[in-house]
């Protein structure tokens, strides 16, 4: 038995505000290139089975854009006859009962089992039973849940466990509505052929057990996911369970530090090969008051012309009697960068001039100039 295990694609998500030819945020349109990438290989593959554990969407109500996009996408899927299973995930569950289920637009198609009623739901064929719980807003229902799970666990079939959650701690995303999945119960998870997680954004088994896998994420929904080996999984579950993760091809991501004691030295030692069309992310090290304010956003930017999309961090070098996170926020920002410029520069006619650019900084700045600091 052959199945494809995906998730978390987020569909509608975007970002960064970049527009491509067609007039689409090319984030938003990265995220559907990616779920396309996928529904590709299942046409190709044709496994037995696909599963997706969550957050098709990134929104409980999306845009029209993406709602039009995931169904005819997972039309595909249909006019093959491959059975898909998905479960609703936080992203994709209205916070409260007077709003209408995005997945329940799913019911139209065949072959598509949608399992989003914030409850405990089988959905079962000849050769496995997948045990679908999907995420819930009220976590307290969830032990009632799980009882009803392991009461329906059938030895004479494969079964599989769905669910949208956090397996431990180390695997919340800090969102809203995100649960816990309870330490005492999970001696399920040894009962389950296979134990298929949503929620989680990177890809990898949980603990000891062996048969329990986050999927991860299809794409990046933040700057500081880093990682590249997303896509699917696809598994077969015989005597043994056997997997692999198969990736897709994703917008390339690229991290550079510049030490600004060597400014121009590390400037000029930037590989700046494989930058085209990426994002990159900029870390400014080793800045004073000084040079912070003679290193703009835009002259590090447009080093990096060929990239999608530069963001710039700035990193302080640390000195005796700086001011704590505490004493900065007691005054203006403003106000803090200009006493800091008179304490630590000595020259009268240099405090005058970075004095001067640092107000006229902060005035584009107050102006919503991006490039302003």
């Amino acid at each position: 038995m052959k199945i494809i295990h995906f998730s978390d694609t987020h569909l509608g998500f975007n970002d960064l505000d970049v527009l491509n030819e067609e007039g689409v945020n090319q984030r938003e349109a990265d995220f559907y290139d990616a779920f396309k990438q996928v529904i590709d290989a299942i046409i190709e593959i044709k496994p037995d089975y696909v599963i997706h554990t969550g957050d098709l969407f990134h929104r409980a109500s999306p845009s029209n854009r993406a709602i039009t996009f995931a169904l005819a996408q997972l039309k595909r899927i249909e006019q093959v006859k491959i059975p898909l299973v998905i479960i609703a995930g936080n992203h994709s569950t209205p916070r409260t009962s007077t709003s209408s289920p995005i997945l329940q637009a799913l019911k139209t198609l065949d072959n598509v089992h949608a399992v989003f009623e914030q409850k405990y739901e089988t959905v079962a064929f000849d050769d496995v039973i997948f045990h679908a719980l999907p995420h819930v807003n009220d976590e307290r229902i969830i032990p009632d849940e799980l009882e009803r799970v392991e009461a329906s666990i059938d030895s004479s079939k494969k079964n599989v466990l769905m669910m949208h959650c956090s397996v431990g701690a180390h695997y919340l995303m800090h969102e809203f509505g995100e649960w816990v999945f309870p330490k005492e119960k999970e001696y399920l998870f040894e009962k389950m052929d296979y134990v298929a997680l949503g929620h989680w954004h990177g890809f990898g088994s949980v603990g000891k057990h062996k048969n329990v896998f986050y999927a991860g994420s299809t794409e990046r929904t933040s700057s500081s996911d880093k990682r590249e080996d997303k896509g699917y999984v696809l598994l077969e579950l015989d005597d043994e369970l056997a997997m692999e993760l198969r990736t897709i091809t994703l917008r390339k991501s690229r991290i550079f530090t510049i030490d600004t004691e060597r400014f121009e030295e590390a400037v000029a030692a930037l590989d700046l090969s494989e930058i085209d069309d990426a994002l990159v992310e900029v870390l400014l090290t080793n800045l004073t008051t000084s040079t912070s304010i003679d290193i703009t956003n835009r002259e590090i930017v447009a080093l990096f012309d060929k990239a999608m999309y530069v963001k710039v961090k700035r990193e302080f070098r640390a000195s005796e009697g700086s001011a704590t996170h505490d004493d900065i926020e007691s005054i203006s920002l403003e106000s803090y960068f200009v006493s800091h410029i008179v304490e630590s520069v000595e020259n009268r006619e240099e405090q005058e001039r970075l004095t001067a650019k640092a107000k006229a900084l902060f005035a584009r700045y107050e102006e919503g100039d991006d490039d302003a600091l």
